[in-house]
Formats: C-alpha cells, structure tokens, sequence
C-alpha cells in the first residue's frame, strides 16, 4: 500500500502525518511532498513529534514533482486554512482524501502558545491519521 500525503511547504503537517503513519505500520510506502518544497523540516514540528517518540529528523522535504510518475493507492492533502490553496495531485491515484489541519507554523504570540498549538494540531494529525489507517489500510 503507497500513501502520498502533501501539503504547500512539506515542512510541518504533512511531515508529522508521514511520521505517525509510517509508525502505525512500517509495511506501508508512505512519502510526503509539497508543491511549494521547503527544502527543510520545521525544528518545532520535529520536536514535538520526538515528545511523543516519533522522529521525523531524517524525512526530507520534497517537491511534489519527484512523486508524479508513480502510482499512489491514496493521496491525502493536509492544508487547512481558507487562505491556503490545496495542492493537486495530477499522478495514478486510486483514492484522493482531505485532512486539514490548520498550520502551526504561521501561529504568532508567547512561546508557550506556540508550543501548544504545534502540540495540537501534532494530536489531532495522530487521532485523523489513526482512524484513516483504521478505517482504510488494516486487513479486516
């Protein structure tokens, strides 16, 4: 089963995803992307995923382009805000989702706050992503 999950910077939301769906099993082909590629992962994002025994540190952030001549069983994008523009995925796809989540990175105030937002949106990636992998990739 090969799982693409993409979002506009490849730096946060979509990274943290990758992370808790490779971890729920490490069978899948799971990879992240974005049409607007960082080139590098959110210090925070990676952070508050090693509080919770994930570590992304070693993902890459990648352009959408590197993922467009393969076949993916699901595309997910993960962006959230009205302000923000969904990538489009115009590769082999079986099944196209949406799971957004609003962007920690763009949060402004205290340091605590910061923190507590990337915390959040982290949990509810893990719960929307446990019950997609439930839902969708275990064997009944």
């Amino acid at each position: 089963m090969k799982v693409l999950i993409l979002c506009t910077g490849n730096s946060c939301r979509s990274q943290m995803a990758h992370g808790f769906l490779q971890s729920f099993d490490n069978e899948l082909t799971v990879c992240s992307a974005g049409t607007e590629a960082s080139g590098k992962l959110n210090p925070k994002a990676v952070e508050v995923m090693e509080e919770i025994g994930i570590d992304i540190s070693h993902h890459t952030s990648d352009s959408i382009d590197l993922y467009l001549n393969e076949e993916w069983d699901y595309v997910i994008t993960v962006c959230g805000g009205a302000n923000e523009a969904c990538p489009a995925f115009l590769g082999k796809v079986k099944h196209r989702l949406h799971i957004g989540f609003d962007d920690p990175s763009h949060v402004t105030g205290s340091d605590d706050f910061i923190w507590s937002e990337f915390r959040r949106v982290r949990d509810e990636i893990r719960l929307a992503f446990l019950a997609f992998y439930e839902k969708n990739l275990t064997i009944r």
